[in-house]
């Protein structure tokens, strides 16, 4: 017996049905898929302080499930005091089942969690790929809020195989991402 995501399932038995529906595609190969999920934290006040880059790393991993890795700034900017290659930042790429469980707990528990949270705003970047910035990890369940010394933000990107944004946002919105324009 092997365990499966019931957002894969999901994916599969009825969205992709819904998705040939609207659009009328000939084969579900045509039906736009979630390829990848990025969490980006950009920490540029870790110039002064390190330890706030393994903080993030160790944050991320527990929200995520896998390992986040730092990030590197690529020259000198003496006005930032910045250095080429001092860590500035950290992120995690999902994929596969840890993406769909990871989106799962992400629409059931952490954004309806947000205070007035009236949902999201439902602009792509063109090429039905969105980005949503969530301004506090604490969203989240896995993370204690006693043990939190300051609060960063993030920026969540949904990468998927769909042409258009309008073939990106109806895939997301079928995977439960509650987007303003929904709600009336």
């Amino acid at each position: 017996m092997s365990y499966t995501v019931s957002l894969k399932s999901d994916y599969k038995e009825r969205i992709v049905p819904a998705l040939m529906k609207e659009f009328g595609y000939k084969s579900v190969m045509q039906a736009p898929k979630l390829e990848k999920i990025v969490i980006n934290q950009g920490l540029g006040m870790a110039v002064a302080d390190k330890k706030i880059i393994d903080t993030a790393i160790n944050e991320l991993t527990t929200i995520t499930g896998q390992k986040a890795v730092a990030t590197y700034s690529r020259k000198d900017i003496s006005n930032f005091k910045l250095r080429k290659k001092m860590p500035i930042g950290v992120r995690v790429t999902l994929r596969h089942d840890k993406m769909y469980e990871f989106l799962e707990r992400l629409v059931r528990v952490a954004l309806p969690r947000i205070r007035d949270f009236k949902g999201i705003e439902g602009k792509l970047d063109g090429r039905g790929n969105y980005t949503l910035g969530v301004e506090e990890q604490i969203i989240f369940p896995e993370i204690n809020i006693d043990n939190i010394s300051r609060l960063l933000g993030m920026n969540i990107t949904f990468v998927t195989s769909a042409p258009t944004d309008e073939e990106g946002y109806a895939l997301l919105r079928e995977f439960g991402l509650p987007f303003k324009t929904d709600k009336k």
